[in-house]
């Protein structure tokens, strides 16, 4: 026992110097710096908002109609006589120009009959003026003051006067019907349909073709509310020389050929169809067979267009990608250097799929728009942006508090445009 009592002091001995020294050295020793690095923000792809001018554009679809075409028919009933050459399908006529005639035997005699019958009627009128002249005349021989109307031959003269201006009246009709064996074209057009020949019989009524004016064609648009907004335009407009209506490029494919026109809206309906709810917007385009055509082709009747309408001018309006856009009315912007995400209220003016367009007090051009979807995103949350540049580069910004020092690190990363994923929310 007196041998183990030595052993077992010298080996507490060794621990109690050991574990000593142990905790001396741990207490002297220099303790690691800690550094507390934030966690990586969600990364989101962002572009710069712009300020510019918004200048709406409506386009719709028409067909091409001519402002006045009518059906040519006679007035009298007779057999054809004359068939002008140009009363074919597609001929070229002008205003005065006779295109059909009758024939006119039959109205020349009645012109005749007519004429005679006139000239019965002069002559009796003459006569009765005679004997009203011999039977006064007696009267005031026999002393008589007071003579009745009878005696004078008053209502014998009224009837003959009477019966002159029956006369001539029949005379200025059977001239009439004479005049009417020729239809003449009231303006001067094209032909679209002829379907009569010589020797054909015709009634009062009967169509003989179709001719429509070249002066002017117009083309029926029908818009929606918010796009008569866009252009300013009004229920019931006409346009006059003070107040002129918005201008219309009119495309077409011609010929294999694509083809444009320009005219310019000139009026509206002044009623909302009950059917489809639209309000109709007329535009013409003038001499679509000359100065108006394109290189010689013109905008003819029949013909489906596409019709862009210019309207009105919006001035400085702030622009970002449509995806930016959220709830509405709501924009998120990327701050690059704090690495936050900041939300804003904006007044939508108007979107597309090419942008969004708003006014905002708060919101300043140059700031990065988000475009990447964000799911419950807040004001203040952690996120990288990746800035998409022009050249079609992404350059990723990198928050200061994620640098040595909290010093800025500079933008100094760029991947091709394609790594882009997201439009919006």
């Amino acid at each position: 026992m007196n041998r183990i009592l030595p052993i077992i002091v010298t080996v507490l001995t060794i621990l109690i110097i050991g574990g000593g020294g142990f905790f001396i050295l741990n207490a002297l020793s220099p303790k690691p710096e800690q550094v507390e690095e934030p966690p990586a923000g969600l990364s989101v792809f962002a572009e710069p908002i712009v300020r510019d001018n918004l200048q709406f554009n409506v386009n719709v679809q028409g067909e091409v109609k001519p402002q006045r075409e009518i059906i040519v028919a006679p007035q009298i009933a007779g057999r054809i006589s004359y068939v002008s050459p140009d009363f074919i399908d597609g001929g070229i006529i002008q205003r005065g120009q006779v295109l059909v005639r009758l024939e006119a035997d039959d109205y020349e005699l009645g012109v005749v009959r007519a004429r005679s019958l006139v000239a019965s009627a002069e002559q009796r009128l003459a006569r009765e003026k005679a004997e009203a002249e011999i039977a006064v005349q007696d009267l005031i021989d026999l002393g008589i003051d007071n003579p009745s109307p009878l005696a004078r031959r008053e209502p014998q003269m009224a009837d003959a006067e009477a019966a002159l201006e029956s006369a001539k009246a029949q005379l200025a009709e059977a001239e009439l019907a004479l005049r009417r064996t020729a239809v003449f074209a009231p303006f001067t057009g094209r032909v679209r349909e002829g379907s009569v020949d010589i020797g054909q019989f015709a009634s009062p009524g009967q169509s003989l073709g179709q001719i429509f004016a070249t002066d002017i064609v117009e083309v029926i648009l029908p818009l929606n509310d918010d796009e008569m907004g866009q252009l300013g335009l009004p229920l019931a407009f006409a346009e006059t020389t003070s107040l002129k209506g918005p201008e219309v490029i009119f495309a077409a494919k011609v010929g294999g050929v694509d083809r444009e026109w320009r005219g310019r809206v000139t009026r509206t309906a002044a009623a909302i169809n009950p059917r489809t709810r639209l309000i109709n917007v007329i535009a013409e385009l003038p001499d679509p067979f000359g100065e108006g055509a394109d290189d010689g082709a013109p905008m003819a009747p029949g013909l489906f267009v596409e019709a862009s309408i210019q309207g009105r001018m919006i001035e400085s309006v702030l622009v970002s990608p449509r995806g930016a856009l959220r709830s509405g009315s709501r924009v998120y912007v990327g701050e690059p250097e704090e690495g936050t995400l900041r939300i804003f209220e904006v007044e939508p003016v108007h979107s597309t799929p090419d942008g969004a367009w708003f006014r905002s007090d708060e919101v300043e051009p140059g700031m990065l728009a988000i475009t990447s979807p964000i799911q419950a995103g807040f004001d203040g949350m952690s996120i990288t942006v990746l800035e998409k540049m022009p050249d079609g580069t992404i350059k990723t910004h990198t928050p200061k508090n994620s640098t040595e020092d909290g010093a800025l690190a500079d933008a100094s990363e760029t991947e091709p445009a394609s790594l882009a994923t997201g439009e919006g929310e």
